[in-house]
């Protein structure tokens, strides 16, 4: 009789039958010595490619030094790190966590003590449908994704929803609810499917919460760091004053890979948390902030976020252009290296499909391919990537009409 493998692990993810073992800039290697070309980078969190040597000397030196001390006491690498992001942000103060999701809990913090200030006793957030905030009971309440949700209520209260990019949506629930504190949204939807919204969509959030005493509050967890073509997204149209928000949350990317997450803070949430509002006993570690430190300092020195930018421009062409006249295809789009190829169809087989090729991609919203490589990609590598993803996709409709007929 055979013997049984318990699968010790919950079962949360639909894991694709592969194990990688080793990573080599935007290169993963499996467990057979197999190589496949990255197009997720860990979900935009490895930026700078995997097994950067500069981090991991850093990683390896501070590990031998002191991992943990609480945030009991003063670290100097975490005062340094709040003073880089805070340079490069423009924003007045941070507060380190583990991940985007407990960014984003401290953001809705924020926005209630800012409620509660101001004497409004159940505070409301709008939020965007189609948005992705994270998985814990606050950040899932955020979500504009039903899915999610499900089996989960009661959810969290206090959050209003509205469509993505309207700001007369904005507007009328403005008119609506004199207990609308803040608004929440992702300067660029990645999760959703890689929405990119009108370029005065901010500016107009930023003038109505300015109107209203509410915060606004940009959760770029997915487009910060780089990943569209600036520092952070807000800063795209070049105008920060006109798009500088109150709150913003950042992680992923931060440190490379190691876990991390941070929510900034300026103008009226400047001042909003006190000692024992809040907390984290791994947040703000020495092993994180040293590896984000020298993330910093290695897309700095390099101009990341504007090579960025050229290079986000060249792929999205190159995709168009493969991808001329398939029936298939809605749209290319993106905002630097966050690109979503929209189907009229779903898509979801194609993470398979690329897989037995070699390649690495994501579908976001079922009818989307997202992708989301490495910022340090070559223009000769980003060239591999469209052929691979164009091919698939010239394959998958011609196989899905074949099929109809």
């Amino acid at each position: 009789m055979a013997n049984s493998v318990k699968n010790t692990l919950m079962p949360t993810y639909a894991r694709l039958p592969v194990s990688f073992v080793k990573g080599e800039g935007v290169w993963l290697i499996d467990d057979a010595g197999r190589r496949y070309l990255d197009g997720v980078a860990g979900i935009s969190v490895c930026n700078l490619g995997h097994a950067h040597p500069k981090i991991a000397a850093v990683i390896a030196d501070q590990a031998s030094q002191l991992l943990h001390t609480s945030n009991l006491y003063q670290i100097p690498l975490q005062q340094a790190l709040a003073d880089q992001l805070c340079q490069l942000s423009g924003m007045d103060q941070v507060f380190f966590g583990n991940s985007g999701a407990e960014a984003n809990e401290a953001a809705i913090k924020l926005a209630r003590l800012h409620g509660h200030a101001k004497g409004i006793e159940n505070p409301l957030i709008i939020v965007a449908e189609h948005s992705f905030h994270g998985r814990t009971m606050a950040t899932l309440s955020a979500t504009g994704n039903r899915k999610v949700h499900v089996g989960f209520e009661p959810l969290v209260s206090g959050f209003v929803r509205v469509p993505f990019d309207d700001v007369d949506g904005i507007q009328r629930v403005a008119e609506l609810n004199p207990d609308v504190v803040a608004i929440l949204v992702e300067p660029v939807q990645g999760e959703g499917g890689v929405n990119v919204p009108g370029a005065d969509y901010l500016t107009s959030i930023r003038q109505i919460c300015d109107q209203h005493g509410w915060l606004m509050m940009l959760d770029e967890i997915q487009s910060g760091m780089g990943r569209c073509g600036s520092w952070f997204a807000f800063q795209r149209t070049g105008e920060n004053s006109a798009t500088m928000p109150d709150v913003m949350t950042v992680a992923k990317a931060l440190a490379n890979g190691v876990p991390i997450g941070a929510c900034l803070v300026s103008g009226a949430a400047t001042g909003l948390m006190q000692a024992g509002h809040h907390g984290s006993t791994f947040g703000g570690n020495p092993l994180a902030c040293r590896a984000a430190l020298e993330t910093l300092s290695i897309m700095k020195a390099e101009d990341i976020p504007g090579q960025v930018a050229i290079k986000g421009k060249q792929f999205r062409q190159l995709l168009t252009d493969k991808l001329q006249g398939c029936d298939g295809v809605v749209e290319v789009r993106g905002a630097g290296l966050l690109v979503g190829v929209e189907l009229d169809r779903p898509c979801g087989e194609l993470v398979a499909r690329a897989l037995e090729r070699g390649l690495l991609i994501n579908v976001a919203a079922g009818n989307i391919i997202r992708l989301i490589p490495a910022l340090i990609i070559t223009t000769e590598q980003l060239a591999e990537l469209a052929d691979g993803v164009a091919q698939l996709v010239l394959e998958f409709v011609a196989d899905d009409g074949a099929t109809q007929e």
